[in-house]
C-alpha cells in the first residue's frame, strides 16, 4: 500500500469554548449538575448514553423516560438506536489511536461501523473498577500495540454475549447464529434481531473465558483505511482541549517559575499586582508564584508586575560550555558501563586496515506543543476534586492530583479532553497538574484554570536530552567493517522519571540504536557516560532518536571511506531474513534508488528500528550555490507487523516528517546562566509549509507482530537528509540544526 502527500499538517488546533452548563451536542459533551452522590452519578451516567464522552468523562443525564444504553462489556455500550459506543482508555492527540482502537473492537464485535462512536473511559471509574481498561498511558507508540489484544477480546466477548442472548431467546444453539453489522440471524428459522434489542439481556451474562480472535486476513473493518472518528468534529471546531475547559464561576491563573531549574522563590513583592483589576489572589509556593484573576489576560499582566526574587542555587552558572565539558569528562572516563560488548573491539581496531573516527552532537529540544500546559482544578464542597487537563496519562494525572490534594484517588475525577499536541511532554512527570491542583487548593470551592504562557512553556519543559557521541570504526583491506566502538554521553531520562528502570548504570533510551544494532559487525562495544546537568529531560518523540542520526550518518561515512555505494554497503551487513533489510529494500525500490535524478538533486538513505517497527527512508535534496537546502521528496517504508488503518499510518509518517524537520532545520536550545535562552517561536521556529517535501509512505506489513507508527517515522529522517546533503555538497553534518551550517559545496 502506498500513500503520497505533501501536506504539512493533518490536524488543526481549532477549538470551541466549552461550558458544562450548556446542552451536550454531538461530541461536545460535558459534565452534569445535581445533588446526587458520585456512585449514583456513575451509575446514572453509564445508563444515560454510553457513560463516557469524547471530551470529558460523562455526558448529561438522560431525561426521565428516555431509553437507556447498556454496557455489555467495559469496552462496549449499546444504545437502543443501535449506536455502538466504544470506550477508549488511551489519549488522542491527533495520532489516530482513538479510531484504530475502535476499529479493533468493532472488528471483533461485528457491528455496523457507520454506527460507531468513541468515548473516553473515566479515570475515576477505572480506579474504582480495579483498572478494568488496562493502561491509560499513551506514549512510546504503544497506544495500539500494547492494548490491541485485550481490546479485541473485549469486542469479541461482547459479540459472544449478544449472540448468546438472541440464541437463548430463540431456543437455538449459539453456533447456529450468524451476525453481520450488528444484526443477528438464525438462517434455519429465518429469525433476526439486532444488538440494540438484546443488549440488556446480554449484559446479564458473564463474558466468556476462552476467546478466539479473528485472523487478520479475515478483517473487514480493521486493516482498512476508514475515516477517523475525530476529524469531522475537529473540522467544525467542536471538540474541546484542556485550554477550553470552562466551569461556572471559574477563575484563571498565570504562573511564573524560577528561570533557573531547581531554583526557589526567595521573596515576593505583590503590592502593585494586588491593586490591579480582576486580581483575586497571589499564590506563592516553594518554586513558583501564580496570580489568580477573573480572566487569564489580567492574571498574566498582573503577574508581570509581581517583583519576584529568585534563589538560583548552585545552577546559576551552568552554560552550554560547562555542559559540553561535563559530557567530555564523561567520555574520557575509563571503565564506563557498557551497554553492548561483542567480540574484542580494541584488538580489532588495532589491527584494522583503516580506522575512521567521528564525533556527533545535538542540543536540548523543547516539545513545543501548540497547546501550552494547562490544568483546571475544582475542590468541591463535598470533598471531591475534579481536574480537567490535556494528558497522555490520565492515571498519572490522577495520582499527581491525589498526592498534592491529599485526597484519595476514588474522590478525584480527571476529565480527559483532546490534546493540542503531546510528543511525550504530557506524559511524565505531571508538573502542570501538580501546580494547577496546588493553586486551586488555596481557593476551595472555586474552579481555577491555570495556564502557562508561551515563554513559560518554552523555558520550563522536560527537554530532549542534549548528547555527545564519539564513534570509532575499523575497516579491513576489503572495506568491511570489523569493529565499532561507540561512546555516548548524555543525561538520563529514567534517572528523573523512573530511576528503577536504570540497569547497571544504563538508561536504555540513551543507548538505543547502538546497543541493539542489527548490522552484523563482529566486534562492537557501546559505553555510556550518564551525565545529568540541571536541565530537566523527558521523553521527546522517539526517545533516543539522535542515536539513529549518528549511527546512520557514520555508516554512510564508512561506506564512503570504503569506496562503496551506501545502500549496497548496508545490505552486506544485514542478514537475508532481517526485517530491517526488507524495509530498506522497499524504500530503495519505491524511490528508484540508483536511477538518474534531475540535475542538482541527490539522494540519501538510512534505516532504523524502534518502538516495535522497522523503517527506512530515502531523501532527495538539492543545495543551491548559495547553500540553500531544498528537500524535494521523502520515501518512507515501514513494517509494523499489522496495520490497523493505512490512512492513519500515512498521516503519522507525514507528521513525523513535519516534526523532525523542525529539529533538523531550525530548533535548538542554548543554556546560559542556568537558563534556557529561547522563549517563543521567533527563536525556536516551527517548519514552514515551504519546507515540507512530498512524502510517500510504503507500508510493508509482514504480520505476526504489532509495531507502532507514532515515532518510527522520525528515526531515519535526519540521517537520510544529511546523507543526501553529503552527496550534494561533500559536507558531513555532525551537529544540528542546519541553520548554523554553511552548506555551500565543499
Amino acid at each position: 500500500m502506498k500513500k503520497t502527500s505533501s501536506l504539512a499538517m493533518r490536524n488543526s488546533d481549532q477549538r470551541s469554548s466549552f461550558d458544562p452548563s450548556e446542552p451536550a451536542t454531538g461530541l461536545n459533551r460535558g459534565r452534569t449538575e445535581g445533588g446526587m452522590n458520585r456512585r449514583e452519578f456513575l451509575k446514572a451516567s453509564a445508563a444515560a448514553g454510553g457513560g463516557l464522552s469524547l471530551q470529558f468523562s460523562f455526558p448529561l443525564l438522560a431525561k426521565p423516560g428516555a431509553a437507556q444504553a447498556t454496557e455489555v462489556t467495559a469496552w462496549v455500550v449499546i444504545h437502543p438506536d443501535e449506536t455502538v459506543a466504544i470506550r477508549i482508555a488511551r489519549s488522542e492527540m491527533g495520532q489516530g489511536t482513538m479510531t484504530a482502537l475502535a476499529q479493533l473492537v468493532a472488528e471483533e464485535l461485528e457491528c455496523d461501523w457507520g454506527k460507531v462512536k468513541a468515548e473516553f473511559a473515566s479515570p475515576n471509574e477505572h480506579v474504582r473498577r480495579k483498572r478494568i481498561w488496562g493502561s491509560m498511558s499513551t506514549g512510546g507508540s504503544a497506544g495500539v500495540r500494547a492494548s490491541q489484544d485485550y481490546v479485541r477480546k473485549g469486542g469479541a466477548a461482547a459479540r459472544h454475549m449478544l449472540v448468546t442472548a438472541a440464541a437463548v431467546e430463540w431456543g437455538v444453539p449459539t453456533y447456529e447464529c450468524k451476525v453481520e453489522k450488528g444484526v443477528i440471524t438464525h438462517p434455519e428459522t429465518r429469525r433476526s434481531t439486532t444488538y440494540g434489542k438484546v443488549a440488556a439481556k446480554a449484559a446479564t451474562y458473564a463474558p466468556p473465558k476462552d476467546i478466539t480472535l479473528k485472523d487478520p486476513k479475515d478483517w473487514k473493518i480493521a486493516g482498512k483505511p476508514v475515516k477517523r472518528l475525530d476529524i469531522p468534529d475537529k473540522v467544525l471546531g467542536k471538540p474541546v482541549f484542556g485550554v477550553d475547559a470552562k466551569v461556572p464561576g471559574m477563575l484563571h491563573a498565570s504562573i511564573a517559575q524560577c528561570p533557573v531549574f531547581g531554583g526557589k522563590v526567595k521573596s515576593v513583592d505583590s503590592a502593585a499586582a494586588e491593586k490591579m483589576r480582576g486580581v483575586k489572589k497571589i499564590v506563592r509556593e516553594e518554586n513558583f508564584v501564580a496570580v489568580v484573576a477573573d480572566n487569564w489576560w489580567r492574571a498574566d499582566q498582573a503577574l508581570k508586575q509581581v517583583k519576584i526574587e529568585w534563589d538560583a542555587g548552585a545552577n546559576g552558572n551552568v552554560s552550554d560550555e560547562s555542559i559540553d565539558k561535563l559530557f567530555r569528562e564523561g567520555l574520557a572516563a575509563t571503565n564506563l558501563p557498557d551497554a553492548r560488548k561483542m567480540g574484542d573491539t580494541a584488538t580489532a581496531l588495532a589491527s584494522a586496515a583503516k580506522v575512521i573516527e567521528a564525533e556527533y552532537s545535538s542540543p536540548y529540544l523543547n516539545h513545543a506543543t501548540m497547546e501550552p500546559q494547562t490544568c483546571t482544578a475544582w475542590f468541591k464542597p463535598d470533598g471531591t476534586l475534579e481536574v480537567w487537563t490535556s494528558t497522555q496519562n490520565a492515571e498519572a494525572s490522577m495520582a499527581a492530583a491525589s498526592e498534592v490534594a491529599g485526597i484519595p484517588q476514588e474522590k478525584i475525577e480527571v476529565h480527559k479532553p483532546m490534546l493540542g499536541g503531546g510528543f511525550g511532554r504530557r506524559g511524565a512527570p505531571q508538573d502542570f497538574v501538580r501546580q494547577g491542583v496546588a493553586i486551586a487548593k488555596q481557593m476551595p470551592g472555586t474552579p481555577v484554570k491555570m495556564m502557562w504562557n508561551r515563554e513559560e512553556d518554552m523555558q520550563h519543559g522536560f527537554y530532549r536530552p542534549a548528547s555527545l557521541v564519539q564513534m570509532k570504526a575499523g575497516l579491513d583491506k576489503d572495506g568491511n567493517v570489523v569493529a565499532l566502538h561507540t561512546k555516548i554521553a548524555c543525561p538520563s531520562i529514567l534517572a528523573l522519571v523512573r530511576p528503577e528502570g536504570i540497569q547497571k548504570g544504563i538508561d536504555f533510551s540513551a543507548v538505543r540504536s547502538f546497543n541493539d544494532m542489527t548490522y552484523t559487525i563482529p566486534n562492537q562495544q557501546v559505553d555510556y557516560a550518564m551525565k545529568n546537568p540541571h536541565v530537566p529531560v523527558g521523553f521527546w518523540r522517539a526517545p533516543g532518536l539522535q542515536n539513529a542520526h549518528y549511527r546512520e550518518c557514520f555508516i554512510d561515512e564508512l561506506a564512503h571511506a570504503a569506496g562503496k555505494e551506501p545502500l549496497a554497503f548496508r545490505l552486506t551487513m544485514m542478514k537475508p531474513d532481517d526485517k530491517n533489510r526488507r524495509v530498506l529494500e522497499a524504500a530503495a525500490k519505491a524511490a528508484n534508488w540508483g536511477s538518474p535524478l534531475p540535475a542538482g538533486v541527490f539522494r540519501g538513505i538510512a534505516q532504523a528500528d524502534g518502538f516495535g517497527s522497522f523503517s527506512a527512508m530515502v531523501a532527495e535534496v538539492s543545495v543551491s550555490a548559495a547553500g540553500e537546502l531544498k528537500i524535494h521528496r521523502i520515501v518512507f517504508a515501514i513494517d509494523s507487523g499489522h496495520v490497523v488503518n493505512p490512512d492513519t499510518c500515512a498521516a503519522q509518517a507525514e507528521s513525523n516528517v513535519v516534526y523532525g524537520l523542525g529539529a533538523l532545520l531550525y530548533q535548538a536550545h542554548k543554556v546560559k546562566d542556568g537558563r534556557i535562552q529561547e522563549s517563543n517561536f521567533h527563536d525556536f521556529p516551527l517548519p514552514k509549509l515551504t519546507d515540507m517535501p512530498k512524502v510517500e509512505t510504503v507500508l510493508v506489513p509482514s504480520g505476526g507482530f504489532w509495531g507502532g507508527h507514532g515515532e518510527p517515522g522520525i528515526l531515519a529522517l535526519t540521517p537520510a537528509i544529511c546523507n543526501a546533503i553529503f552527496a550534494a555538497t561533500g559536507k558531513r553534518i555532525r551537529t544540528l540544526p542546519l541553520k548554523v551550517e554553511d552548506l555551500k559545496k565543499a
